[in-house]
């Protein structure tokens, strides 16, 4: 027999994911050594979907279920509409701070500032999610989403790019900059007018022209940021996503009915994704409207099945672990940076910790790819002890 969803309390199986989710991307992050990882354990260089390219998306889709599943309750109380408001523009300052702050230190390098990236963001996504959340429908919601999908893919398949300096290079040589050097791009058409075809070439195409003229500071992949300010229009569609899901869990009552309509929901957008790559690639870099649909289905999909699972069926073993790191995750992100800077820094005896750690087990055997996941893991259990004791002594950071 189903057990019933009581939605007045926290979905058990929502926050583990989200807390996997996180583990997912510190594991993906911190390798003992770059030059030996699993292939699924690094973003597909340009096109293509890796298992790496799956978490980002995710946290943004979790992010956008927590809001509908939170602010209903509250607006169910009689919170009011205009503190609400307050709240979501505060939290997405404080998050959106916080990125900045760990990007400028410990140098504050201004001139060297990156102004987008992972927090700056999810305080984004945060932002609008949570005013279209209070201010719209959820049939104006899905208006919305459908129309930046649709209007990001016509941005990309029509608008021409300007030729500077990137796209001169690109050009001649073949090739653009990025952060290991140069990255071989296939072939680009010349426009007459200073203008190159639309393309989903890395660093000559719309968004990375976009980004390079708007945004001040400088960006990830030298030529281009996959955290841009264009690719952000369809990450919020992710979280928009993830608020209709979190609509869709609290407006059904019989628990299979629910599950067999998210599953539902969550395979309809993945065979979306699937049919727009045909047309469009799914690319993590571009966040093309067919990765976000890709994404958001697979991620719908995992969380119907968490919930069966975890919710309905009561197999609650496993979820602890994800819980602990769930409840503070922004944070233990934000710690998992810190550390990660103090552990790669040349203090152990002139050489990085994960060097050290490298050249240990592959004296005794070890294969390399294997010891680099290792030290990932162990990076992993040290936030998680942290994460532990914040648990324990039911201590909540709330950005």
């Amino acid at each position: 027999m189903p057990r019933p969803l009581d939605l007045s309390k926290r979905l058990i199986s929502l926050d583990a994911l989200r807390g996997y989710t996180i583990a997912l991307m510190v594991i993906v992050n911190n390798p003992g050594s770059w030059s030996h990882v699993y292939p699924p354990l690094l973003h597909a260089r340009w096109h293509g979907i890796t298992l790496t390219d799956l978490v980002f998306p995710l946290f943004l889709f979790i992010l956008g279920v927590s809001i509908a599943l939170a602010y209903s309750k509250r607006l169910d109380v009689g919170a009011d509409r205009q503190e609400l408001y307050l709240k979501v523009v505060s939290r997405a300052v404080k998050i959106l701070l916080l990125g900045w702050l760990l990007r400028l230190l410990p140098d504050f390098d201004f001139a060297a500032m990156r102004y987008l990236g992972v927090l700056p963001r999810i305080s984004i996504v945060f932002l609008a999610c949570g005013l279209l959340f209070l201010s719209t429908t959820w049939k104006q919601q899905i208006w919305i989403a459908a129309l930046v999908l649709i209007g990001y893919w016509l941005l990309l398949v029509i608008v021409p790019v300007p030729i500077d300096d990137v796209v001169r290079n690109a050009l001649a040589t073949g090739q653009v900059g990025y952060s290991d050097g140069q990255l071989k791009i296939g072939p680009i058409q010349e426009l007459a007018g200073g203008l190159v075809a639309a393309n989903y070439e890395p660093g000559v195409n719309i968004t990375a022209w976009l980004d390079r003229r708007l945004l001040p500071g400088t960006l990830w992949e030298v030529t281009w940021d996959p955290e841009g300010l264009t690719s952000t229009l369809p990450a919020i569609v992710t979280g928009m996503i993830g608020m209709l899901v979190g609509r869709l869990i609290l407006a059904i009552e019989e628990p299979y009915r629910k599950l067999a309509w998210i599953f539902f929901a969550g395979f309809a957008m993945y065979l979306a994704g699937e049919l727009w790559g045909w047309f469009v690639p799914l690319n993590k870099n571009l966040w093309t409207s067919s990765y976000t649909l890709w994404t958001a289905g697979m991620g719908t999909m995992a969380l119907a099945a968490c919930i069966l699972v975890v919710d309905v069926l009561g197999y609650t073993r496993g979820t602890a672990f994800g819980r602990v790191l769930g409840a503070n995750a922004i944070v233990l992100y934000v710690l998992s940076v810190l550390l990660a800077r103090v552990l790669h820094a040349h203090i152990f005896g002139g050489m990085r910790l994960g060097r050290l750690w490298m050249d240990g087990l592959s004296s005794i055997g070890i294969a390399p790819k294997l010891a680099s996941l290792a030290y990932a893991v162990l990076f992993v259990l040290v936030i998680y002890g942290t994460a532990y004791l914040l648990y324990r002594r039911k201590i909540f950071i709330k950005l």
